[in-house]
């Protein structure tokens, strides 16, 4: 009796279970964003959250929980349950060099969550003050190298692409500039202006504006290949720096377990929002590239970062907390 009773619960819950995913989604989903509301990864986020509901049919909702430079939030997506409900906004930092930096982290970005979609890509871009005479990163350079740990260059926090990129360009033009972290980079932005800072990393929806007014004056970009909004500006590569590759991106990670059904529908539904032209054109005029790739092949780009920030870590002897 006990064991037919076993049997039948485990029926249902399959069936129940195949339910679910012939269902989904049901019900509102949370797109959590580990950083405060008014940034770009939140713009990003914003605009995706509101496409998603035609393809999805379901509201999709972001909720804000910054906090140690995204991990808060990717802890709290971590442990919720793998249903396709909660998912998680990721940025390159969090999910493939902070795991390096960080002694102890609540979650494994590879083990823990399952890749959904790559959404959008973003180049950062060093600037400078306008009155600054330099126009290039190879002639910033040489200005670091005969004023050693004058110049002031701000960043934002631990384990971002602007940190890891000013550590990368140091070491490669062998120069040491003086880092200033910032909690926001409007704040930084303001003070280079008003010329407390000689520079600063800024993605490009921080730098766009200004870049535009001629009131910044763009030097390099630290993406792979250069920025689709200012491919006037060379990257560091070009400019003779190698190792100097910080490519920012964002995409969307779901807790480990969903079901591959759940993430292939999510997966498509991304992709439909990121083609749509009217959606391309908006972000576009903020500084920010669609760039949507399956959850295939945003799984083995990310696991392709991962080491690789792991491996520059290391050879570089960049610091973390």
């Amino acid at each position: 009796m006990r064991l037919g009773l076993a049997v039948a619960a485990l029926a249902l819950t399959a069936t129940t279970g195949a339910a679910a995913v012939d269902d989904y989604p049901s019900r509102p989903i949370r797109l959590v964003v580990g950083f405060t509301a008014g940034g770009t990864t939140d713009f990003v986020a914003r605009i995706l959250a509101e496409g998603l509901r035609k393809p999805l049919g379901q509201p999709v909702f972001v909720e804000n929980k910054p906090g140690g430079n995204g991990a808060i939030g990717a802890e709290f997506v971590a442990k919720s349950p793998p249903d396709g409900y909660t998912l998680y906004f990721t940025t390159a930092g969090v999910a493939t060099a902070l795991p390096h930096l960080r002694k102890a982290l609540p979650y494994d970005p590879i083990n823990d969550f399952a890749p959904v979609a790559q959404v959008a890509f973003n180049s950062t871009i060093l600037v400078v003050n306008a009155a600054m005479k330099v126009d290039s990163a190879r002639e910033l350079a040489e200005l670091g190298r005969a004023k050693p740990d004058t110049i002031t260059i701000a960043i934002a926090a631990i384990g971002s692409v602007s940190h890891l990129a000013l550590h990368l360009f140091q070491s490669a033009a062998g120069v040491t500039f003086r880092q200033i972290p910032y909690r926001g980079m409007s704040h930084a932005m303001t003070d280079l202006l008003g010329g407390q800072l000689d520079g600063l990393f800024g993605d490009v929806p921080t730098v766009i504006a200004q870049i535009r007014a001629g009131k910044v004056k763009p030097l390099a970009a630290t993406s792979s290949r250069r920025s689709d909004i200012f491919p006037d500006v060379p990257t560091f590569v070009e400019q003779g720096f190698a190792d100097t590759v910080a490519d920012q991106w964002a995409g969307v990670l779901a807790p480990a377990g969903t079901p591959p059904e759940v993430v292939a529908s999510l997966s498509a539904a991304i992709a439909d929002v990121m083609n749509d032209p009217a959606v391309r054109a908006r972000l576009a005029e903020n500084g920010v590239v669609p760039s949507p790739k399956s959850a295939e092949e945003f799984g083995r780009y990310l696991r392709a970062e991962f080491d690789r920030w792991g491996r520059l870590i290391r050879e570089k002897g960049i610091m973390g907390e």
